[in-house]
């Protein structure tokens, strides 16, 4: 019964308190939201009283108790807690008492998910050719409603081009396993698929854009956004790994337009962390795995008309690329004999040294 009288006053202390002080919400000013963490910055002037122009003498020892005054009874930001609805938070203050804070949630056209919307594929374009797409596109990136973020800050480890006379239609950013993983742009999550789903990108989320651009996150260990949710730029959406047709921990991101890949770079500066533009005029000829960011338009039309080169598969007459999944107590050596190669074949297939340490889940070539 105790207890139960101490909670009673308690709660009615609190609402007392929140009565007296309806001046509170109005003085809420500027909030910044920092991925999970809110920051609210309260603006003192606005409530400030105008001193009377007719008096001639101020007594600065009263002004300076007033400030404290005001400063005390302004409750202090300390925490964020979650809550089920991603979009709201709980605000933790000093004084004991907290409030629901509403995160703006990303604008997305219903529109969005009524075009080739495919949950259970990587890709949902297969049925556009690139002879389909008119030669220039404009897209705005980023506006007054919609913002980026680069998806990690790392330092590009392989760029978009032929790579081991094979495609790579993205970039590889460095990282380590449970690094985490943002939104490059607002969009809605297409696809959210584990690695027994789709090859070599390995747990990957494809998160569509309403500027119809799709962005790809491969080889991560685990994502928390599932198909369907709405994200904002710069909102974590999973974390770093190794998962899939991987030789080590990087994110592979990837740029696409109606299923059609271009050069990341085109829109980012990685090395800075910044969008290049804000209004981007996307042209036929990017969509070429020889055309890269630093060609002029003349450059790289000229490359987009050279034949594509061999694969290793085709040029060798040896069939398709055999690929093995690192297990507990597996070597070079080990695997090399396994598959009836060398380890300086395996090692010259895969780009690294003799001495790579494996991982175990770890996919690589071995024919």
């Amino acid at each position: 019964m105790k207890r139960i009288l101490a909670l009673t006053i308690c709660l009615l202390l609190t609402a007392v308190a929140f009565s007296q002080d309806n001046n509170f919400f109005n003085r809420l000013k500027n909030i910044l939201v920092v991925h999970d963490t809110v920051y609210i910055y309260v603006n003192q002037s606005a409530n400030d009283s105008v001193a009377d122009t007719q008096d001639t003498h101020i007594d600065d020892e009263d002004d300076d108790e007033d400030d404290d005054e005001r400063s005390e009874s302004i409750p202090v930001p300390v925490d964020t807690l979650d809550t089920h609805d991603i979009f709201r938070k709980v605000v933790l203050f000093d004084n004991g008492t907290w409030l629901y804070y509403n995160i703006d949630m990303a604008f997305i056209p219903y529109a969005l998910e009524s075009d080739h919307w495919t949950t259970e594929k990587v890709h949902s374009y297969n049925d556009i050719a690139l002879n389909d797409l008119p030669d220039t596109i404009q897209l705005t990136l980023v506006d007054s409603i919609h913002r980026y973020c680069i998806p990690h800050p790392g330092q590009i480890t392989s760029r978009y081009k032929y790579r081991w006379k094979r495609p790579h239609r993205g970039i590889d950013i460095g990282l380590h396993v449970g690094d985490a993983v943002y939104a490059a742009f607002d969009g809605m999550v297409r696809a959210a698929l584990p690695v027994n789903l789709t090859g070599g990108y390995g747990n990957v989320l494809v998160i569509r854009h309403p500027n119809g651009l799709e962005t790809y996150y491969g080889h991560l260990s685990r994502f928390i956004v599932k198909s369907g949710d709405i994200v904002k730029a710069g909102e974590l959406i999973g974390y770093g790994g190794s998962t899939g047709r991987s030789t080590g921990p990087h994110l592979h991101f990837e740029t696409r337009y109606m299923g059609q890949a271009f050069d990341p770079e085109r829109i980012f500066d990685f090395e800075n962390g910044t969008l290049r533009c804000e209004e981007f005029t996307l042209r036929k000829h990017y969509f070429n795995i020889n055309s890269h960011y630093g060609m002029t338009d003349a450059q790289s039309k000229v490359a987009s008309t050279k034949p594509p080169k061999a694969s290793k598969s085709s040029s060798t007459g040896k069939g398709k690329p055999v690929y093995y999944e690192v297990r507990s107590g597996d070597n070079l050596g080990k695997i090399a004999k396994r598959h009836g190669t060398t380890v300086d074949k395996i090692c010259q297939l895969n780009g690294f040294k003799s001495n790579k340490v494996l991982q175990v889940g770890q996919r690589i070539r071995v024919k």
